[in-house]
């Protein structure tokens, strides 16, 4: 079946000398795997490996076979050239940890073209601003909303998030934030893009960080932690 649709690629990985895996989120298929032959040689000029930078939104024409099998790309080219996204030391670290997030997260082939939608123009945001500090954990809580765990807001003036449930709570337990911890999750919510993004001491903002990838192995069965984590912390630090 030829279908054209946009991409995001989520991630690649060489394989044997000259191939490509690659695994994207397409906006209407959901997650698809490529198999991209001959990726690092100059005669495939029509699926060069600038491409499959993470995060770039791409247009394919591609073969789906719906099989469970690797696809095949017919034609590529980038949808939007990004300016700043690949060249940028602090974008670039917030775009390899953000898709090592998405590679855990989306599991399924199934479109979800709202959160498509929704990481399409964050990206587009990122490309175009530059007080970008917050970016990450704004990026992280509003994809719940489409995994299907956003925190329940109803009582938001309870003292205590429970992380499980995803509620907040009038009391503590073995599965809730401190006080202090909540209010930073209350202040996160709050957040939105274009805020001053300059609301977070570098600690609280690292402590909000732990809390969302917390949040997220509390909500799908076999996240794991982003090893680009720890780099993530250093440069913004």
């Amino acid at each position: 079946m030829l279908v054209k649709t946009k991409a995001i690629v989520i991630s690649s990985l060489k394989y044997q000398d000259k191939s490509l895996i690659v695994k994207c989120f397409t906006q209407t298929d959901g997650l698809k795997s490529y198999f991209v032959r001959d990726a690092f040689s100059s005669r495939k000029s029509n699926q060069k490996i600038a491409y499959f930078q993470p995060l770039s939104i791409l247009e394919i024409e591609a073969i789906h076979k719906n099989k469970g099998t690797l696809e095949n790309f017919k034609e590529i080219k980038i949808a939007t050239p990004f300016q700043s996204i690949h060249s940028d030391v602090y974008k670039s670290t917030i775009v390899m940890f953000v898709s090592e997030i998405l590679h855990h997260s989306i599991h399924e082939e199934e479109k979800n073209e709202a959160l498509f939608t929704f990481l399409e123009t964050a990206l587009h945001w990122l490309d175009t601003h530059d007080d970008i500090t917050n970016f990450h954990l704004i990026l992280l809580l509003e994809m719940t909303k489409f995994l299907g765990f956003y925190p329940d807001i109803a009582n938001i003036d309870f003292p205590f998030f429970e992380m499980t449930e995803g509620i907040f709570t009038p009391f503590h337990a073995i599965s809730s934030l401190t006080e202090h911890e909540s209010n930073l999750f209350k202040k996160l919510i709050h957040l939105k893009f274009e805020n001053n993004q300059k609301i977070f001491h570098i600690i609280e903002r690292q402590i909000v960080l732990k809390i969302l990838v917390d949040y997220y192995s509390f909500h799908l069965d076999g996240f794991k932690r982003p090893k680009s984590l720890d780099v993530l912390k250093e440069v913004f630090s």
